[in-house]
């Protein structure tokens, strides 16, 4: 089962409250991270070209977790392992 299926049954069986819940893995990573872990995952020989002009990138988007952390669940799958059998999981449609 994968965390997100995971999270919410584990959230169906114990929480009833009316306030969100984030689910997530409690850390980020940059656009530069995410783009070198797809292209290892996809292409690894491909060469990426970011545009030295934007340094800075995007601002940072954390989930804040806490209300699920206290809860007492958390994530088992790796952001790489995801994007590796999400990969898996896309070539297997296409044929």
């Amino acid at each position: 089962m994968d965390d997100l299926a995971d999270a919410s049954v584990f959230l169906m069986n114990r929480y009833d409250d009316p306030e969100h819940i984030n689910v997530g893995v409690g850390s980020d990573l940059t656009i530069k991270e995410l783009a070198e872990t797809v292209k290892d995952t996809v292409f690894p020989e491909a060469k990426l070209v970011f545009d030295q002009s934007k340094p800075d990138g995007t601002p940072q988007k954390l989930l804040d977790l806490s209300r699920l952390s206290n809860l007492g669940w958390q994530p088992k799958i790796t952001f790489s392992r995801g994007i590796k059998e999400t990969y898996t999981w896309y070539l297997s449609q296409t044929i």
